[in-house]
């Protein structure tokens, strides 16, 4: 459909007149990875969720690689133009890693759009002096060579290496599962090189975390104890700096939503989207 004056792919799940969610993934990420089962028991609660491709992602509006034809504002102002095109007011948002920022932005800017606020392995604004960045390890790992991206198998493999490397090394790593839904994101992708390479380019735009203390709205932080990527004092300091903000940490989880979260996830942002 035609959002913000381009057009992104938009799902949903559920009735319409129940409590909106829409769901916002991180940098590079389609919908997909809002797994349908995930999305279905959201639905079963009660609730109306959205998700949608990022630009460059899945069957959206897709640029050459290197060379995305829009900035981080665009992603930003995205949100409100998929809750327009669907036709709801207010949302209660679900962001992860990127996904989480864009919410943060939303939630700033455009107070009555937003009902509530789900931040998932997200971050204030990133490193800073009191946040502490990736290891060099972490770095060195995701520092690996691109694969070619007209070659589905090494695309599948690079992809399950990146999932690897963010994910947590205490726990057993779904890779059979991971790799099953890898393949749904390049057969549904219309230039997976862009977008693995688009997000990437884009500008931060201005920090905001002096201003997360003026937000006046339910606020659930969800964040793994083992994040290599944002490590678990970036969801500290959410559920420090937004006020009234729950945490709930995931033990043994890393930069992901593993299913076998999902019995603590989906209770926790039901309750937190009630009405």
């Amino acid at each position: 459909m035609s959002a913000n004056g381009v057009d992104l792919c938009v799902d949903s799940f559920g009735d319409p007149d129940d409590p909106a969610i829409l769901l916002i993934m991180g940098s590079s990420g389609s919908m997909d990875w809002w797994e349908d089962e995930f999305c279905e028991r959201l639905a079963a609660g009660r609730r109306f969720v959205v998700r949608y491709d990022h630009r460059d992602t899945g069957r959206s509006v897709s640029y050459e690689p290197g060379v995305p034809g829009y900035a981080g504002e665009d992603l930003i102002d995205d949100v409100v133009g998929v809750l327009d095109a669907v036709g709801i007011s207010r949302a209660h948002l679900v962001g992860m890693s990127m996904g989480g920022a864009i919410a943060q932005v939303v939630a700033l800017n455009q107070p009555d759009r937003v009902a509530s606020l789900t931040l998932v392995s997200s971050s204030p604004a990133g490193p800073g002096e009191d946040l502490p960045g990736m290891s060099e390890e972490t770095i060195a790992a995701f520092s690996c060579e691109p694969p070619d991206w007209s070659d589905r198998s090494e695309v599948l493999s690079y992809m399950v290496h990146l999932a690897r490397v963010s994910a947590s090394s205490g726990a057993p790593f779904d890779e059979a599962g991971f790799r099953e839904r890898a393949g749904r994101v390049f057969d549904r992708t219309t230039n997976i090189e862009s977008s693995f390479t688009n997000h990437n380019r884009l500008d931060g735009g201005e920090p905001w975390r002096d201003r997360l203390g003026g937000l006046d709205l339910p606020t659930l932080i969800i964040h793994g104890t083992d994040d290599p990527i944002l490590p678990h004092e970036h969801g500290v300091a959410l559920a420090n700096e937004i006020p009234g903000a729950e945490l709930l940490t995931l033990e043994q989880t890393g930069h992901e939503l593993p299913r076998r979260t999902w019995d603590l996830v989906v209770p926790a942002v039901l309750e937190i989207t009630y009405g």
